[in-house]
């Protein structure tokens, strides 16, 4: 049997100090930590937040990106308070990580925060948008360079419904297992996608790499059903966190979640080896970020 990936931690307060154990360890060898204990306060005035009514219905989530709300509805005061409930999780999502990996602190550039009103199950999406079949995290408009995808997440549904996930093996095997299918660039793509606007920034060789892996392992079946993989209930009032560029994630169920993503760089890491970066450029032999 396959060993699970996921690691309780018993932390219960946003406000956390390093206790003496090693989860940044456990954090870069692609487990998640769960915190069953910690839970995010909704409000009295908030819980009117939690409902689907609140979404324009363009994007999936409600994001917060530095002071700008995307993606709400509402009166100018209630777009304030909904805004100031994100804030307020996402600073306590940072001094969390703050808490658990010291190490990381000088180092951490705060992303975007996020909502999901929306139930996970039943949407209709492309099977790459399929956020129902395992995958790990990689963003074709938005290039990380290499940059390590930490992100907390808290689940809030009112109901007591958990966030149903299954979460796979570990990286390297996975990439071993797609890589041969994988093509290089073509010489000046990256260059013009960004001239283009097609991307944000300039698209390294593992940006174009980590893509292919997120759409070859979404659109094997096979393998979505066979590969070792575990199914967890994230119960309502609990929080993980997870490199999700890293651990082999997909979402079953589950509504009304808080997200909050950090960027690292490889080299701030206390095992950079483990990076996504640094096992594909081992196993191709080539360095994949000029």
């Amino acid at each position: 049997m396959t060993p699970s990936l996921i690691r309780e931690c018993p932390i219960d307060t946003w406000e956390t100090a390093p206790d003496g154990q090693h989860w940044t360890e456990c954090l870069e060898t692609g487990q998640v930590l769960y915190l069953p204990r910690l839970a995010f306060t909704v409000g009295e005035a908030e819980r009117r937040f939690l409902a689907e009514s609140w979404t324009d219905g363009k994007a999936k989530n409600i994001s917060l990106r530095g002071t700008e709300l995307r993606g709400a509805v509402g009166t100018p005061d209630e777009v304030a308070a909904l805004q100031a409930m994100l804030t307020r999780f996402s600073d306590g999502a940072e001094r969390l990580v703050h808490g658990l990996f010291p190490g990381y602190r000088p180092y951490l550039r705060r992303g975007f925060a996020s909502y999901r009103t929306v139930k996970a199950e039943g949407r209709e999406t492309s099977w790459r948008k399929d956020d129902s079949r395992l995958h790990v995290d990689s963003f074709p408009s938005n290039p990380t360079g290499g940059k390590r995808l930490l992100r907390v997440f808290a689940n809030i549904n009112p109901e007591g419904k958990p966030r149903v996930w299954r979460v796979g093996e570990p990286f390297e095997p996975y990439a071993r297992t797609f890589l041969p299918l994988t093509r290089r660039p073509w010489p000046g793509s990256a260059w013009a996608l960004e001239r283009l606007g097609l991307t944000k920034s300039r698209r390294s060789e593992y940006d174009h790499l980590m893509g292919q892996l997120h759409d070859l392992g979404k659109a094997d079946l096979d393998y979505q059903a066979q590969a070792a993989q575990e199914t967890f209930a994230f119960p309502a009032g609990s929080t993980w966190v997870v490199y999700s560029d890293q651990v082999l994630h997909a979402v079953l169920s589950g509504q009304f979640m808080l997200e909050q993503t950090f960027y690292l760089e490889v080299a701030h890491q206390a095992r950079p080896e483990t990076a996504p970066l640094k096992v594909l450029e081992r196993l191709t032999g080539r360095r994949l970020v000029s």
